[in-house]
């Protein structure tokens, strides 16, 4: 599972044919892949990343708080294209990406344990619609976690 996490100011995702539209403000946008081989086990693993992960400035300026320490949202967004392979040719190849029916329940999973054994409110894009995310990526700061299923 794949994490692409950036530190916000502000964050949304809109999808103009379902009429709909989720935004947070200060917080965190995680941009959400989901692997073939995935379980449960990845998923609680990278939303406890995500969620104590000391990304934002305290009083003196230094990395040292949460998201949940300073009271921050989470925009998750389902994004398969994180699995890719770029490395022959010059059209990525998607093999590593789990299928819909095993992506969404981890997606899901992730989301759901991330607000509510973590306490982060979460906002959601549509799983498998085409989406427009919009961010202001305070600092900027932006990391990529992963977590290969099998490991500990």
């Amino acid at each position: 599972m794949l994490a692409v996490l950036q530190r916000v100011s502000s964050a949304s995702v809109t999808v103009a044919a379902e009429n709909y539209r989720r935004e947070i403000g200060a917080g965190l946008a995680i941009l959400l892949g989901v692997e073939k081989g995935d379980t449960e086990a990845e998923a609680d693993w990278l939303a406890e990343k995500c969620a104590g992960l000391r990304i934002f400035k305290d009083a003196e300026e230094k990395m040292n708080l949460s998201v949940k320490d300073v009271n921050g949202a989470a925009l998750v967004v389902s994004q398969f294209t994180l699995a890719g392979d770029c490395r022959k040719g010059r059209r990525p190849g998607f093999d590593r990406a789990a299928p819909p029916d095993l992506a969404q329940p981890l997606y899901e999973r992730f989301c759901e344990t991330l607000e509510k054994r973590y306490g982060v409110p979460v906002q959601r894009g549509i799983f498998q619609a085409r989406m427009q995310v919009a961010l202001v990526n305070d600092g900027p700061v932006t990391f990529v976690l992963e977590r290969r299923s099998g490991t500990s």
